[in-house]
């Protein structure tokens, strides 16, 4: 299905670490090959984001070909003092992606904000100058760019790949405010599936069709005009 207010950009930096988070508990961290789900959602969400809605992450295609390199970090310990500890990155990362978003059904009190044509143009206006926070690719140490893109221009590292399978990887969280069913209601949920990239791309399955996992119960918090939200009509202006 195509939608309307879909946005395509360009991601790209030196390092990346795109990991389970309960890989990042502490130890040895070792990426998976490709961003998962949470983690392009995380960036667009740097780009722009309200609670009006929800991002979800058609697509992503791998650009520069798959390598990792090994650094020595001295992690600061949890009972203090620093550890020796090797971190496994993926490198020279350049990925285009395409999403959109929804409206959030799960916050009544946002109705006023559901301005389709208002978020489409603030979104594809922050691209274009590079978000509106920092942008991480799956942790803070490996900073990353955007930029605008058409998705499925220019060459690719696995253009001419037919098939390849990442086996079980995780997904992302459905938090509470995001939840798409009686089960995940009141729940942060973890979901997991199966990536297959076909010619250097990966379509995104959605979070309500992932193997999930409720994890505990979770409030979500409510927003109220000009008093812990910022205004419905944040951001209008033109340039």
């Amino acid at each position: 299905m195509q939608h309307p207010n879909i946005v395509e950009f360009m991601v790209y930096g030196d390092y990346a670490l795109f990991s389970d988070p309960i890989m990042r508990v502490g130890g040895e961290k070792c990426t998976y090959q490709i961003p998962t789900y949470e983690a392009l959602k995380g960036i667009l969400s740097s780009v722009y984001w309200k609670p009006t809605f929800i991002w979800h992450i058609d697509k992503v295609r791998v650009m520069n070909r798959i390598q990792t390199e090994v650094k020595g970090i001295r992690p600061i310990k949890y009972n203090g003092g620093n550890d020796l500890a090797y971190y496994t990155y993926l490198k020279n990362c350049c990925y285009q992606v395409q999403a959109h978003f929804e409206w959030n059904y799960n916050r009544p009190e946002l109705e006023k904000d559901r301005n389709e044509n208002k978020h489409h143009e603030i979104a594809k206006r922050m691209i274009k100058r590079g978000g509106r926070r920092d942008i991480f690719l799956g942790t803070r140490e490996c900073q990353g760019y955007v930029e605008p893109c058409v998705f499925g221009s220019g060459e690719g590292a696995y253009d001419d790949i037919e098939h390849l399978q990442f086996g079980t990887m995780y997904h992302g969280i459905t938090y509470a405010d995001e939840a798409y069913s009686e089960e995940t209601k009141g729940m942060m949920t973890v979901n997991l599936w199966r990536p297959e990239m076909k010619k250097g791309v990966i379509e995104f399955i959605r979070p309500c069709e992932c193997i999930h996992k409720p994890i505990h119960e979770m409030k979500m918090k409510k927003f109220s005009d000009k008093v812990n939200f910022s205004g419905y009509g944040e951001f209008e202006e033109v340039e």
